[in-house]
């Protein structure tokens, strides 16, 4: 029989115990404390020291995506300390850029665990720090505290959300007065002026934020529904906030538009921080939408429409042949392109590198600028003159004049104006995008996306990319590779590769920013032949994509 071992007698782990218990010492929460007490004891115990050494292993890095991670004790997870340490940075970086006496901080927060209190004690901080914070009054989607950071005149805005990740995370988020997510350099200064925070009971806390009225939502609603215009509002559609904030907010403003109030999915109406109907709450993965599919195959609605849990992102399905099938975030983007570039709508039309090469004709084809630039709206919002932005991921920036980062709401009410417009013309939302791929050729696209547990493969499969790199790719030759991380005069340097291919195809490899992912980004292009039509094309463009699919997995041995 073994004898078991005694943590007291091993360094490493004496040692990080006796960090934990300075931690627990200054952790204002009772919950994290209570939890880091009883792994404390199991550990001292003899039982594994696996997750605590990884809850402090390091610190939970401040990045262009602010914070983001699990809950629970320990500075590589998300908890009050992690947070009231952002904050006191936060608030001293703003300093140091001039920021004065009674600032404006607009603070926002979902509804996830722990989301109210961290944005309660990021109010406090500032308000300690000689700042003036303004919280939003409950818990309400993304795009309204990027509004209310221009609405309020505000130096700066943070939302606590963690968007669409797994129940057990939490994150974030930091804007600059521009209303647009930070950039590098201004997180590496935030970083550093995080890591130059001292004792946490030494940061200094004001008093409560000022709570802002519900005149901040309407004023925000009213420049959401100003974005459609007259027209037909016969539209039955089914909605999903997937357990987040976006449900009263996007029934209102459809109600307000002339639009019919969507019949809800009942289970998913409520925020619910568990997320207990899906594995993920991200209407990109499997499974989530179903419920909603199913609501409209049962009431025989026009349009299904979704948000994630925060409601930056817009999801949308429609009826077909097969049943329903989710629109791919660059449909839905060339839809609401087109339906801008139609209207008059001018200035620079953007995307990210992975979504579809499609936004680039419909812009050139009405006279107007195209912009790509790297993955996220921290990029995409920061576009000179911009008038319409998107990236594949569903988040779709329609009206930067008010919202200068992805807004699921106003995407979607522009979504239900286009769709209620084809259904009085007797079309549908897939006719008009066969009209498209007439015009412009059918750009079709597809993700492969690993999601791991040990981040080592995700290095791994760069690493292998790049040292023997793929000379065709769906039997098309590899004409040219771009490294990303060596940067260009277009781009700033980001981890990725990308192949460009004989056929006018794309692959883009990534690792995700937020996740642990890794993603590969695929597109085809295939004319649409007058004897064949769209459907032969599509027939053409699957195929293509399967063998694409193939091609880059073996490639990345994933």
């Amino acid at each position: 029989m073994s004898t078991p071992r005694d943590p007291q007698r091993d360094p490493a782990t004496a040692d990080l115990l006796d960090r934990a218990r300075a931690w627990a010492a200054e952790d204002p929460d009772e919950v994290t404390r209570a939890a880091l007490g009883e792994v404390l004891a199991a550990v001292e115990a003899g039982a594994d020291a696996a997750d605590l050494a990884d809850a402090f292993a390091g610190t939970l890095a401040f990045g262009t995506a602010g914070l983001r991670g699990a809950l629970g004790a320990g500075p590589n997870r998300m908890n009050r300390v992690v947070v009231l340490r952002a904050a006191a940075g936060l608030a001293a970086y703003l300093r140091d850029q001039g920021a004065v006496d009674g600032a404006r901080v607009v603070i926002g927060y979902d509804a996830r665990h722990n989301s109210h209190t961290f944005a309660r004690d990021t109010a406090e901080v500032m308000n300690g720090a000689g700042l003036r914070a303004l919280l939003l009054p409950g818990p309400l989607p993304t795009p309204l505290l990027a509004f209310a950071i221009r609405e309020t005149g505000s130096v700066a805005g943070v939302m606590v959300t963690a968007s669409h990740n797994p129940p057990q995370d939490n994150g974030y988020k930091v804007y600059l007065g521009d209303g647009s997510q930070i950039v590098s350099p201004a997180d590496i200064e935030i970083a550093a002026h995080i890591a130059a925070v001292g004792p946490v009971a030494d940061v200094a806390r004001g008093g409560p934020a000022e709570i802002l009225d519900d005149q901040i939502i309407g004023r925000y609603l009213r420049s959401v529904v100003g974005l459609v215009g007259d027209g037909p509002r016969d539209l039955t559609t089914v909605y999903t906030p997937l357990h987040g904030v976006g449900g009263a907010t996007v029934a209102t403003a459809m109600e307000m538009a002339g639009f019919t109030r969507p019949v809800v999915v009942e289970q998913q109406a409520r925020p619910d921080p568990d997320f207990p109907t899906v594995a993920f709450p991200n209407p990109e993965e499997p499974g989530a939408m179903d419920l909603a599919m199913a609501l409209a195959e049962e009431t025989g609605a026009d349009l299904v429409l979704a948000n994630d849990p925060d409601a930056d992102r817009c999801a949308a399905a429609v009826p077909g042949p097969h049943g329903w099938r989710m629109l791919r975030g660059d449909e839905v983007g060339a839809l609401l392109a087109s339906h801008l570039l139609g209207s008059g709508r001018k200035g620079v039309y953007a995307t990210s590198i992975v979504s579809s090469s499609l936004l680039g004709k419909l812009a050139r084809a009405a006279g107007q600028e195209y912009a790509e630039t790297l993955t996220g709206f921290k990029w995409i919002g920061r576009v000179e003159g911009l008038a319409f932005g998107y990236e594949e991921a569903l988040g779709y920036c329609v009206d930067p004049e008010h919202v200068k980062d992805k807004d699921g709401v106003s995407a979607l009410l522009l979504l239900c104006e286009i769709a209620a417009r084809a259904k009085a013309d007797g079309r549908t939302l897939d006719d008009l995008l066969d009209t498209i791929a007439t015009e412009h050729g059918l750009h079709a696209t597809d993700q492969v996306s690993v999601r791991v547990t040990d981040l080592g493969v995700i290095r791994a499969a760069m690493d292998r990319l790049r040292s023997a790199p793929p000379t065709t790719l769906g039997g098309f030759a590899v004409e040219q590779v771009d490294d990303l991380a060596e940067g260009s005069a277009d781009l700033p340097p980001t981890d990725g590769l990308r192949y460009r291919l004989a056929d006018g195809g794309r692959v883009v490899v990534r690792p995700s920013g937020t996740e642990p992912k890794l993603k590969c980004y695929l597109e085809v292009v295939v004319p649409v032949e007058p004897e064949g039509g769209v459907d032969a094309a599509r027939i053409v463009a699957a195929g293509r994509l399967d063998a694409l699919r193939d091609d880059i997995r073996s490639a990345a041995g994933i």
